[in-house]
């Protein structure tokens, strides 16, 4: 199995998931639904959003269409692969009663998945969850079952959108690891091609079936020097140097009022997010008393209820919730898991409702705490 990158073009893709079908994968790749490229099941390139763009700013999202074929022109939508592996709604045990006793039901397995399309912020948001889901030896069932069987094609970004921030968090424009197969789109004026690599095994086997030829030295300096220019055009910039003790010596800021004034707590800053994992448990039962189910959902530190206790929620306020959220984001996720929880996708930026930007708030901050105020 050679490692050696190949060139695909869009036959080529094609190919690719029909390749990754044969082997059993259910293909989650970018479509466009409900004015939006999300992920979802596809079966060939005609499937994916070819020749749209999304333009993205604070509190604004919108599709339009490009001046070329590009199959990935796209930055990122709302969805990523925690959708799956870390699903809204899941099961987590489930009975029937039995002669005066409950037996456990199994669910149904779930396919394996083949991500297409997936961005390197977004791989590497597969691997802060994989601190979070499969920390120290302790596997979240759900999780690790999903994880394991999962195959990633990332796709290098080559024209970053403008709420981006992945190479201040050093998640991109380029995948470091984590992947299966990364490919690169390169459109010339007389060449439209996709520089692929392999990052595992499984990803070379798969490469190796499709009859590539392999890349010049030329294209691979092309590619390169593609990914140099993206990170150079980044729409937003965080400064992380220092950005744990700066938030922890931020706590009674005066800022976290200002915030306060414009945050809605609706949690989509949360949902969207690729990295939050909070969830709430639910035990169900039916009116007859006969099955029963433990549920879990989805939950944010944004809602009030979250944070209740005996006699009331610990963080009551806009002030306190915003506060937590970006706290732990960017600085007590550190001290949990030994890396920020951010990827610099700027997904919480594009679909906050009033525009809250992340990075605008930790530059304020630190302008605040600078001056002593």
């Amino acid at each position: 199995m050679t490692r050696a990158p190949v060139v695909l073009d869009r036959a080529g893709v094609d190919r690719l998931i029909e390749a990754l079908r044969a082997r059993g994968y259910t293909v989650l790749g970018p479509t466009i639904r409900s004015d939006a490229i999300v992920l979802d099941e596809i079966e060939s390139t005609s499937d994916l959003p070819v020749g749209m763009t999304d333009v993205q700013e604070p509190a604004s999202y919108r599709l339009e269409k490009r001046d070329d074929g590009a199959l990935f022109g796209y930055v990122v939508g709302p969805s990523s692969p925690k959708r799956t592996m870390h699903p809204p709604e899941a099961v987590v045990w489930s009975g029937v009663r039995v002669n005066g006793s409950f037996e456990k039901v199994e669910q149904p397995e779930e396919p394996s998945y083949a991500y297409l399309g997936v961005r390197p912020c977004e791989i590497a948001a597969v691997a802060i969850q994989d601190k979070v889901f499969m920390h120290d030896g302790a596997v979240d069932a759900i999780y690790g079952s999903r994880r394991s069987s999962a195959f990633f094609v990332a796709v290098n970004c080559v024209e970053p959108g403008g709420t981006c921030f992945c190479s201040s968090m050093g998640t991109g424009p380029r995948a470091a690891a984590g992947y299966d197969i990364a490919l690169t789109e390169v459109i010339a004026k007389d060449r439209h091609q996709f520089l692929a690599e392999a990052g595992s095994d499984e990803g070379a086997e798969v490469l190796d079936s499709l009859d590539a030829r392999a890349a010049e030295s030329a294209e691979i300096s092309e590619v390169d020097l593609l990914l140099d220019h993206a990170a150079d055009r980044m729409g937003r910039s965080l400064d992380t140097d220092g950005i744990k003790e700066l938030l922890y010596g931020a706590v009674e800021s005066d800022h976290w009022d200002e915030v306060a004034k414009r945050c809605l707590t609706c949690s989509n800053c949360t949902l969207v997010c690729p990295t939050c994992f909070c969830a709430t448990v639910e035990d169900v039962t039916d009116l007859a008393g006969t099955a029963a189910q433990r549920i879990r959902r989805w939950d944010s530190c944004f809602n009030e209820e979250f944070s209740y206790i005996h006699g009331g929620p610990l963080r009551p306020s806009p002030y306190a919730r915003y506060r937590q959220w970006m706290t732990h984001k960017l600085a007590s996720w550190y001290d949990q898991f030994g890396t920020s929880g951010c990827v610099g996708c700027g997904r919480c930026i594009t679909w906050c409702p009033v525009g809250i930007d992340i990075t605008a708030e930790a530059a304020a901050l630190r302008r605040k705490e600078g001056a002593g105020v």
